[in-house]
């Protein structure tokens, strides 16, 4: 359970971090937020691959959640285009993942047995 709370923890600082990026071209103050979603994107993820996770599971899950839901979040809050083939984009993004994250499962309990 702690892993996949840092890896969200993770997800969220970096897609903070994303956003305020965007935000900053127009209000420079947002570069701090720039700096410690980015910094603490990288400390969450150093912890969780410690605590054993996957590199491949720990870096797949965290770039494509971090893809969809800034692509998602700067629709919403800066106006930016999430045209149909952008979500169909999303979605395969998921899909991914999910085969990422059932490949290492299934590695795991081979190893186990």
């Amino acid at each position: 359970m702690r892993k996949w709370l840092l890896l969200a923890a993770a997800i969220l600082l970096e897609v903070s971090g994303t956003l305020a990026l965007r935000a900053a071209i127009d209000t420079p103050g947002w570069y701090a937020l720039v700096a410690v979603g980015y910094a603490g994107s990288f400390v969450a993820l150093t912890y969780l691959l410690r605590l054993g996770m996957g590199v491949g599971v720990a870096y797949g899950i965290w770039a494509a959640c971090g893809v969809a839901l800034t692509a998602v979040f700067a629709s919403v809050i800066f106006g930016d285009p999430l045209t149909g083939t952008m979500v169909a984009g999303i979605v395969l993004i998921a899909a991914g993942v999910l085969c990422v994250e059932l490949g290492s499962q299934a590695a795991q309990a081979r190893r186990s047995a």
